[in-house]
């Protein structure tokens, strides 16, 4: 049975999976977003008198969409790194190493389930932090106006949320939540952290060296 979500929002940060009792099995995070394309359809469906809905539907027909590329970095309790992802056909796995694995990638935002991240907290005692972290791999923009929401869901229904809100302008990619031991609890923080191109190119480099994960990274394509 799904439960009302948890959101972690600036106010109240973080949530202990122990404390609801989510210790075990698996743990799947989704991101889904809004597409640009079928916003815009959308909205030219709505538009009144001919000539505004044809000048909506032209419009529409040159908005791009955005492929954004959920993630997750992960450091070891013996000191291995390493990451998730479409790039570079990184897909992991739940069954063995790294106990992480993405499901598909969503190159529109129009695929109704969007993208999955899957933990396997059987292996829990084997990470020190896993950073889930998304960004636009691809198309022009920044992430305002998508409403991107990633959602973590326990096996038996728990769930907790982060919205991917206040985008500054040219934003083109976030640390989400941050899940680490701590006082001996597993504990999701939101972070929501935003990068623009200002950082510095390789994204993922910027964002591991933002958070300490001392990851070495080559460049990759999918």
């Amino acid at each position: 049975m799904v439960s009302t979500p948890v959101v972690l929002t600036k106010a109240s940060p973080t949530v202990s999976l122990d404390k609801h009792g989510v210790t075990s099995g698996l743990i799947r995070v989704n991101l889904n977003w809004t597409s640009a394309q079928a916003a815009a359809r959308q909205k030219a469906g709505e538009a009144r008198g001919i000539l505004r809905r044809m000048r909506a539907s032209l419009q529409a027909a040159a908005v791009k969409d955005v492929d954004l590329d959920l993630g997750c970095m992960i450091r070891f309790s013996d000191g291995r790194k390493t990451v998730v992802q479409a790039l570079g056909n990184s897909f992991g796995s739940a069954d063995h190493f790294p106990y992480v694995a993405l499901d598909a990638d969503d190159r529109t935002g129009a695929r109704a389930t969007g993208e999955n991240l899957v933990i396997n907290l059987d292996h829990q005692a084997e990470f020190s932090k896993l950073l889930l972290f998304v960004y636009i791999y691809e198309g022009s923009g920044d992430f305002r106006g998508l409403d991107a929401v990633v959602t973590l869901t326990s096996d038996r229904g728990d769930q907790f949320e982060v919205r991917l809100d206040e985008c500054p302008p040219q934003a083109h990619a976030c640390a989400i939540a941050l899940i680490k031991r701590q006082k001996g609890e597993l504990v999701v923080g939101r972070e929501v952290r935003w990068f623009t191109p200002k950082d510095g190119p390789g994204i993922q480099d910027v964002i591991s060296r933002a958070y300490r994960l001392g990851m070495k990274w080559t460049p990759g394509r999918k």
